[in-house]
């Protein structure tokens, strides 16, 4: 198994399946984290515009959820590197040099 289709794999099981709606609340958390925000404002904001997709955060969770978001944002910007090398023809390379590359 290369390691690309390792990794996806792996994702897939940390993060679990997630609805349309659920996608873009996560995207609009990441998205305030990015723009500097800790996580439980980044929520707060996400809970402001997804209402329905709500995350309770207090103490006892912040940190696992924290770490989740941590995840999910390092997973996105993982995937819009390989979308780039897609789009500038690089798709081809082995998947071991293709991984490096990302994590420059």
């Amino acid at each position: 198994m290369d390691i690309l289709k390792q990794y996806i794999g792996r994702a897939d099981e940390i993060i679990g399946e997630r609805t349309p709606e659920e996608q873009k609340y996560d995207r609009e958390v990441i998205r305030w984290m990015r723009k500097g925000k800790a996580v439980a404002k980044a929520i707060a904001k996400a809970n402001e515009k997804y209402p329905t997709e709500a995350l309770q955060v207090d103490s006892d969770n912040l940190a696992d959820v924290q770490a989740h978001y941590e995840y999910l944002a390092e997973h996105y910007a993982i995937n819009e590197k390989l979308d780039l090398l897609k789009k500038i023809g690089l798709e081809s390379l082995p998947a071991i040099e293709l991984a490096s590359k990302v994590q420059r």
